[in-house]
């Protein structure tokens, strides 16, 4: 059974699109109809979809859902094939700590500076946040799976 979290997480990343998806298409209707355009509506698409991009990242590490290309782990033994997966998540855990650190510090220069967005003056810390949300989201996830390889569960705790 899916926890109040999972849903909740699940509403917030449909409701995103579904209003990002609105926004675009009104705003090609103003334009294409009516001749002009919602002066707001590409920042305010371009933001949220940033924040999509990366709670959706880290949504889909949560489930295992990640691309990945397969050709190659597949002709391996099992035995084989689950250390090359053990280093793929390694690996996955140091980028996704890296993301993380470098996210911050951006983040935490656009505070410093003060930069603001042009249409809607907002400070463009809010919207480069979603690199370190969502990439520390993702190394939480990605260690939870790491221990449940280490532990030999199959179960992810939640």
């Amino acid at each position: 059974m899916k926890s109040f979290l999972d849903r909740l997480e699940e509403h917030i990343l449909v409701a995103g699109l579904a209003v990002l998806v609105f926004i675009v298409c009104l705003q090609v209707t103003m334009r294409y109809f009516f001749h002009t355009g919602l002066t707001w509506s590409e920042e305010v698409a371009r933001f949220l979809f940033l924040w999509l991009v990366w709670l959706g990242a880290a949504y889909a590490a949560k489930k295992r859902a990640h691309l990945r290309i397969e050709a190659f782990t597949q002709k391996l033994s099992p035995a084989v094939r689950r250390k090359a997966d053990f280093i793929a998540l390694i690996i996955w855990i140091a980028f996704s700590a890296f993301l993380t650190w470098k996210g911050t510090e951006l983040t935490m220069i656009l505070i410093k500076r003060r930069q603001i967005s042009p249409i809607l003056e907002i400070r463009m810390a809010w919207a480069y946040a979603a690199v370190p949300v969502g990439a520390g989201l993702m190394f939480i996830r990605l260690l939870a799976h790491l221990k449940a390889e280490l532990t030999g569960t199959t179960e992810v705790p939640r």
